[in-house]
């Protein structure tokens, strides 16, 4: 009888880790390939992530609100002086590596994309050794090398390369670097206790939104000001439809953070990590399959190169977490219990992960 019980315990967290990966799959691969769609027919990207990062607040807030409603316990909120001197750094990185990646879709194929982002890794290893997150190491010279040389290989003589394009994601790559190591500073601070995604996603839009929307205002906002599509509609059943389409890629935005946290949570982050790289394997084929784009055998063995190098860092911080002891201290008053209406009650061995969870929520994300 035992035997038996284990063994449905066991195909129901395999069913349930699969489930999760899939819901992870369809949010993350979704949005890539919503922001190209679109692309093509809107073109105002700073927009359309300021309209994404509005949704993004209102269903943080309205989460926020059912979780207090059902606990009865109020959630964190930052006094100003913590709000602009910690979050605003994290908050102003954070909306410029969206921004300039969902700029780079007017210009460059998925694929292109995908490969190119996936250099962020790199720029992660480099800010990290610069504020001592951590040592320096020969095998991490040796990532960065691989993911580096898989880069140039993927973008040499690619027949489909735009340098305008190429810059821009290699850009938000570059600060999405400084963003995961300002992210891992800010949760490290236990008495702010952003450790909850649904607190971080609440404090963080609106300084992206502020610190975006300059940027907007130069590029984008005379050419939206004049165009028949926003503000000189003539239709406004177009114009509720494109407001419509653009609501919809806030959900994706919402539900692909929401779903890195949920999968991670039930899981552990070696777990979303893996599921990263058959991601991005799988994004490349749908993006040569459905929207032809064209991948040569070297651009092929340099995305392999790269992911290469991706696994070598993966298994080196599983290793480095196997091989540390020691209680592990406490990260402040909030925790993922508060996520109740959407986590069913954890088992007792499940601590570990769901702490995990809340550390590397943000170092994925959109």
């Amino acid at each position: 009888m035992g035997r038996w019980t284990f063994g449905l315990t066991f195909i129901w967290k395999v069913v349930l880790t699969l489930g999760l990966v899939l819901l992870y799959y369809c949010f993350s691969i979704g949005i890539t390939f919503y922001n190209k769609w679109l692309m093509k027919s809107f073109h105002f990207p700073l927009f359309m992530t300021l309209l994404h990062l509005v949704v993004i607040f209102l269903f943080s807030a309205l989460s926020r609100a059912l979780a207090q409603c059902c606990h009865q316990r109020p959630r964190v909120v930052l006094s100003w002086a913590d709000y602009l001197q910690r979050v605003a750094p994290t908050a102003l990185a954070t909306a410029l590596d969206v921004g300039l990646s969902n700029w780079s879709f007017l210009y460059i194929t998925v694929s292109l994309y995908t490969m190119t982002k996936s250099s962020a890794v790199l720029f992660i290893l480099i800010f990290s050794l610069i504020f001592k997150l951590e040592e320096l190491r020969a095998a991490l010279v040796l990532v960065v090398l691989l993911i580096a040389g898989g880069l140039f290989m993927f973008t040499y003589k690619s027949t489909q390369f735009n340098g305008e394009g190429f810059a821009l994601v290699l850009g938000a790559s570059f600060i999405g670097g400084i963003r995961w190591t300002l992210t891992q500073i800010l949760l490290q601070k236990a008495e702010l206790g952003l450790q909850n995604p649904i607190d971080t996603m609440y404090h963080l839009q609106p300084l992206m939104f502020l610190g975006l929307f300059p940027l907007f205002a130069v590029f984008e906002g005379l050419h939206l000001s004049t165009s028949e599509k926003i503000f000189r509609f003539q239709d406004p059943g177009l114009l509720l439809g494109i407001l419509g389409t653009l609501f919809f890629g806030g959900i994706l935005a919402f539900g692909l953070g929401f779903s890195e946290f949920l999968l991670v949570s039930r899981t552990s982050s070696l777990t979303l990590s893996i599921a990263g790289i058959f991601k991005e394997v799988c994004t490349l084929l749908l993006a040569a399959h459905l929207l032809g784009d064209q991948i040569s055998l070297l651009n092929w063995l340099g995305f392999a190169l790269c992911l290469s190098g991706i696994s070598l860092h993966i298994t080196l911080k599983a290793l480095n977490s196997k091989g540390e002891s020691g209680p592990k201290p406490h990260k402040g008053p909030v925790s993922s219990s508060d996520l109740e209406l959407l986590l069913r009650n954890r088992e007792p061995g499940d601590e570990e992960d769901e702490d995990e969870g809340e550390k590397y929520f943000v170092a994925q994300g959109q």
